[in-house]
């Protein structure tokens, strides 16, 4: 591909990066015109993004919370979890945000690895992490979530809000269908994932809305050492 595609960044910040397009988009029934604008920069944005990101290593993104300050246990635990993942060869993705994402990143700049960031521009502005290697600001959330996933091999979740589910539930409706194959969902923090297991267990199974085995979907780690031993053992072709 021509490096120099997005040379001036001209097409891009008319079109890919207008403030409040995804807004603007889903503000309701418009016209023709308007919606043919509107995706071409949802084609700008991905192509700046496959431009942007080229992978010698194989990259695990860690989904969470960016609400937990740096005194709180879940923020070491993703920092271990980052530096466990970087000592074992992987590139860390995250949202590139405060909290858990800025956690994950953190630890793995501290061991010596490659820390990547997908970063949403939002009404409060959220500013990428400093412990990030190279990040990426994007307008739309749905874009945002396609380079969460496509570039990784194996995603760990960790205590979050919705947007938090809505990654880890979309993550695990492509495997439960089949898109993606070997690339375990790791889910860590306790209590969290046993609660959101015994709302499935409970409600949705019960229902018959998931089958038993798509209970399993999410592999239940307590530490860091489960965490990327469950990796490992799914994706060990690193």
């Amino acid at each position: 591909m021509n490096s120099n595609i997005f040379d001036s960044n001209k097409s891009y910040s008319l079109l890919g990066r207008v403030e409040g397009a995804e807004k603007a988009f889903l503000s309701g029934r418009r016209n023709r015109a308007e919606d043919l604008e509107s995706a071409v920069t949802f084609f700008l944005e991905f192509l700046r993004g496959f431009e942007s990101f080229d992978l010698a290593k194989q990259c695990v993104t860690v989904f969470g919370s960016a609400r937990f300050k740096e005194d709180h246990p879940y923020y070491h635990l993703a920092r271990d979890l980052g530096s466990a993942l970087a000592n074992a060869g992987y590139v860390v993705m995250t949202g590139g945000g405060p909290g858990i994402m800025e956690a994950a990143n953190r630890g793995a700049k501290e061991a010596g690895g490659y820390s990547l960031g997908c970063n949403i521009k939002l009404p409060h502005e959220q500013k990428p992490n400093p412990y990030l290697d190279q990040f990426i600001e994007f307008e739309h959330f749905f874009i945002r979530k396609v380079m969460l996933i496509k570039y990784s091999c194996a995603f760990v979740v960790m205590p979050g809000g919705f947007g938090t589910l809505d990654e880890a539930f979309e993550v695990i409706t492509l495997v439960q269908t089949g898109k993606l194959e070997r690339f375990p969902v790791v889910g860590m923090g306790g209590d969290f994932w046993d609660h959101i297991r015994q709302f499935a267990h409970d409600n949705m199974l019960q229902q018959g809305v998931i089958g038993e085995e798509d209970l399993d979907l999410i592999h239940r780690a307590d530490n860091v050492e489960t965490a990327i031993n469950i990796i490992k053992e799914s994706y060990s072709d690193i």
